[in-house]
């Protein structure tokens, strides 16, 4: 009898991608106005994000979400948490 371990994929923030890696949101952990514009700007659970440019101090960074390119605070971007994005979504 064989035993699989299987381990949970890492969860990492939006703050962890390097540009040109995309990666799909799987929660938003923000609070009150803010957690309301990250939804607006359509980075909701499930929507794949992709850093596309480093300002040279390396924040703000700017994201590619729902073909708008956003630039976001490394704070703000550490409370959206994502993972790899699933096959299904890739297009």
């Amino acid at each position: 009898m064989s035993v699989t371990s299987h381990t949970p994929p890492v969860l990492r923030t939006l703050a962890d991608l390097q540009p040109g890696e995309t990666a799909e949101v799987v929660a938003v952990h923000s609070q009150g106005p803010e957690r309301r514009r990250l939804l607006d700007l359509g980075i909701v659970p499930g929507t794949r994000v992709t850093a596309e440019l480093r300002s040279p101090l390396s924040d703000p960074v700017a994201y590619r979400v729902r073909g708008a390119l956003i630039a976001l605070r490394r704070n703000q971007a550490e409370q959206i948490e994502v993972r790899p994005p699933s096959q299904e979504n890739l297009s």
